[in-house]
C-alpha cells in the first residue's frame, strides 16, 4: 500500500463500493436488476451474512450479477464502495458538505464518476495528496469502518473498547479512534470469529454489506439482526475518586437526633454524570441506596447501591459531615419545625416529647424504624425542656464524593 497517508484535513475515509472498468456492475441496480430475486445461488440461508446481503437486496441498496450469484467472498474497491454508498445514502440522508473536486484518476466518462463526486461531496470519501482516487484499488477492512464512522461523525468515548480484539494492535493509528467508535456502535461484523478484527485484510464483498446495514441500523434505518459474529464488547469507564455527584431527595430537609444511628435512605442523582465529550455514565434520576449514621457529633449519609438502567452496583461514596443544628423547646411550633421534612425515629421521638404534640411519632415522615421503636425513645426525651436536633438540607449538604473509582461498564 503507498506511504501516503489516506486521512487528509479531519475528512472522512476514502473508500468504494464498485466494479473496475469494463466488468459487470453488479450493484448499480437498474430495472432488470431490480426485477431479480433478492435470494442469490451462492448464499445458502445458512451462509454467516445472509441476513445482511437479503436486507440490503431487498432494499435495493445492493444487487447480484446476470447469473444469480452475488460472490460475497470476492474483494472490492474503493469505487464500488462509491456506488454503494450512493445508494446507502437514500436511508442515510446525509446533505452534501462541500463542492465536488477533480481526481487526477477518475475521469468523467468512468463508470462510478458520478457515485464518487457524490460520496465525496457528502463527507463519506476523500483521496489521497494530489488528488488521486486510487479507483480500482482493494480495500482493507480498517478503511471500510473509517468511512463509516467518519461519515456519520461517529465519536468514541474512548479507545479503550480496541482491547476487545484479539488483534487490536494491528489496527492503524490512524484508524484506531473512528474504529472504537465504530465498535461503540455495533457497526463491526467479524467471521468467523467476532473478537478478529483483521484490520488490514482485503474486505469482502459480504463484509462490507454488513458493516453498511449494521450502520443503517445504527441510524434506526433498519431492523437489529442477530448475529453471533457482530463485536459487542463490554467496555468500562473509570469515575475517578474525589469526583462529586449531585444528589436530591423528596424532601426539603432531614432533622435526625444523635440517638439515630443509622437510617436507611434513598437520594436521586440530581445531573447528569459525563464523560468529557457528553456520554452518559450515571444519568440523572439514578437512585443512590445508603444510610445516615451519626458520627463524630453530627451525621453523615454513606452510600452503599448505585440503581442505575435497572441494574445496581456498589458504589464507596459520601457526603461531608452534617452539624448544623435546631434546638426544639416547649413552645417550638411543631408545624413549622417538620413542614415537608423527614424525620428520624428518635428525632421524632424527641420533638414529641419536649413539645408534647405525641401524633408526631406516627407521622409518615419517620425514616428508620417503626412506631413502636419509637414510642419507646419518647420515654428517654421525657422531661427535658429542649433538645438539639441536625438539620440536612439534602439538596446542598449531601452532594456526594467518590471515595474509591467508580468501574461503570457500559454494553
Amino acid at each position: 500500500m503507498s506511504n501516503f497517508h489516506p486521512w487528509q484535513s479531519g475528512t472522512a475515509a476514502f473508500l468504494a463500493f464498485g466494479l473496475t472498468a469494463g466488468a459487470i456492475a453488479p450493484f448499480v441496480t437498474g430495472a432488470s436488476a431490480l426485477a431479480q430475486s433478492t435470494r442469490f445461488s451462492d448464499v445458502s440461508s445458512t451462509y454467516w451474512a445472509e441476513d445482511f446481503i437479503t436486507e440490503l437486496a431487498q432494499r435495493d441498496i445492493i444487487a447480484g450479477f446476470p447469473d444469480g450469484t452475488f460472490r460475497p467472498d470476492a474483494p472490492v474497491t474503493r469505487a464500488q464502495f462509491a456506488a454503494m454508498m450512493r445508494k446507502a445514502n437514500q436511508a442515510f440522508n446525509k446533505a452534501e458538505q462541500r463542492g465536488s473536486t477533480t481526481f487526477v484518476d477518475v475521469p468523467s466518462r468512468y463508470w462510478a464518476y458520478s457515485a464518487i463526486q457524490d460520496a465525496y461531496k457528502t463527507g463519506f470519501l476523500t483521496g489521497y495528496p494530489g488528488n488521486v482516487f486510487r479507483p480500482e484499488q482493494n480495500i482493507p477492512r480498517e478503511q471500510v469502518l473509517v468511512s463509516l464512522a467518519n461519515g456519520l461523525d461517529y465519536s468514541a468515548s474512548s479507545t479503550s473498547v480496541l482491547n476487545y480484539y484479539n488483534d487490536g494492535s494491528s489496527i492503524s493509528s490512524w484508524a484506531r479512534t473512528p474504529i472504537a467508535a465504530a465498535t461503540e456502535e455495533r457497526l463491526v461484523v467479524n467471521y468467523p470469529n467476532a473478537k478478529s478484527l483483521n484490520p488490514q485484510r482485503n474486505a469482502s464483498r459480504a463484509e462490507v454489506a454488513a458493516f453498511i446495514y449494521q450502520a443503517l441500523v445504527s441510524e434506526g434505518e433498519a431492523q437489529i439482526v442477530s448475529s453471533q459474529y457482530i463485536a459487542n464488547p463490554e467496555f468500562t469507564v473509570t469515575i475517578p475518586a474525589g469526583t462529586t455527584i449531585p444528589v436530591k431527595y423528596i424532601r426539603e430537609k432531614i432533622l435526625v437526633a444523635e440517638e439515630d444511628e443509622q437510617l436507611p435512605l434513598t437520594l436521586t442523582v440530581d445531573a447528569n454524570i459525563t464523560t468529557s465529550d457528553g456520554t452518559v455514565l450515571i444519568p440523572a434520576g439514578s437512585e443512590i441506596v445508603g444510610e445516615l449514621r451519626s458520627t463524630n457529633g453530627g451525621a453523615q449519609f454513606v452510600a452503599e447501591k448505585l440503581v442505575m438502567n435497572g441494574q445496581q452496583m456498589t458504589i464507596d461514596a459520601a457526603s461531608g459531615v452534617i452539624t448544623t443544628t435546631e434546638t426544639v423547646t416547649q413552645g417550638s411550633n411543631v408545624g413549622n419545625l417538620v413542614k415537608n421534612a423527614a424525620l428520624g425515629t428518635a428525632a421524632a421521638a424527641a420533638i414529641s416529647a419536649v413539645t408534647g404534640d405525641r401524633a408526631i411519632a406516627t407521622e409518615e415522615l419517620l425514616i428508620g424504624t417503626g412506631s413502636g421503636v419509637a414510642l419507646s425513645l419518647i420515654q428517654r426525651f421525657l422531661g427535658r425542656n429542649s433538645v438539639d436536633l441536625i438539620v440536612i438540607e439534602p439538596d446542598t449538604d449531601l452532594d456526594l464524593k467518590l471515595d474509591e473509582d467508580l468501574v461503570i461498564s457500559t454494553n
